[in-house]
């Protein structure tokens, strides 16, 4: 049977993971490169690559991985041109860097403000700068941004260079979509909400409950209306419809991997 992305090249952005498990660019990596697509893996570290690989190879996909620092405009146009050597082409796009720090409009500072901003906004503008030519040259191509649910709704923790880059992706993907239609290239946003991914232990449980992971996972729980957490499967499951021929005609537009959580108006 044909897989849904049969002869398709992706570049997968974010493709490793801070630890073991499904985060959002590993879960993306294997889940397309199970339909067919050749996938080019770019994460600023090898390391957290390693599972990525493994797991891809270990099913008969192909990956080629490369080191980026996405919010480096040279770097990035240097990844993009990595990608065509080494397949020829750039079918797909899955822009999945990103990260939250704590702090709100009084107590974030400039500096924190502005990694945060170029982390998870800036990097997505750069790498759809360096493909899109592409794209519109072959007249085809699929993008996929990542953004998150605290760009549409208060997450339970003031992170407002996060959410507001997070919120600027959306618009961001709209107003791309429009302009890059006429070209063949579509243009659209995923909005994962509180997902169990290897970010939650590594990371977010010590910025909130002082590494007491069980409570975080407690308290997110706790906003789902499905009553479970997700993981970065169901994220890839959503970016894998919007790069199918199955989507052929869905544009300018976002699904919502949440469980429920941003239509509740608590």
């Amino acid at each position: 049977m044909a897989g849904r992305l049969d002869g398709k090249v992706a570049i997968v952005t974010g493709a490793g993971s801070v630890a073991a498990g499904w985060g959002n660019g590993r879960a993306t990596c294997v889940r397309f490169a199970a339909e067919g697509a050749k996938v080019f893996a770019v994460d600023l570290s090898a390391e957290t690559m390693v599972e990525t690989l493994t797991r891809v190879r270990d099913a008969g996909g192909e990956i080629e991985p490369h080191l980026c620092d996405m919010t480096d405009g040279i770097a990035v146009e240097a990844m993009a041109a990595a990608c065509l050597a080494r397949f020829g082409t750039i079918d797909i796009l899955v822009n999945n860097v990103g990260g939250s720090a704590k702090g709100g409009a009084t107590n974030l500072d400039e500096a924190a403000w502005d990694r945060q901003i170029d982390f998870n906004l800036k990097s997505v503008y750069l790498s759809c700068r360096s493909v899109l030519p592409h794209m519109e040259a072959q007249g085809s191509g699929s993008i996929v941004n990542i953004s998150s649910a605290s760009g549409i709704r208060y997450t339970g923790s003031p992170q407002v260079a996060y959410a507001s880059a997070k919120a600027a992706i959306i618009q961001f993907s709209k107003v791309t979509a429009v302009e890059f239609a006429p070209k063949g290239v579509r243009v659209n946003t995923v909005i994962p909400g509180q997902l169990h991914t290897p970010m939650v232990e590594a990371r977010l449980a010590g910025q909130r409950m002082g590494g007491d992971v069980s409570s975080l996972l407690q308290s997110r729980i706790k906003r789902i209306p499905l009553g479970w957490m997700g993981d970065g499967r169901d994220t890839a499951n959503a970016a894998l419809f919007l790069c199918s021929e199955e989507a052929r005609f869905v544009t300018g537009t976002e699904i919502v991997v949440d469980g429920g959580m941003s239509a509740r108006c608590d």
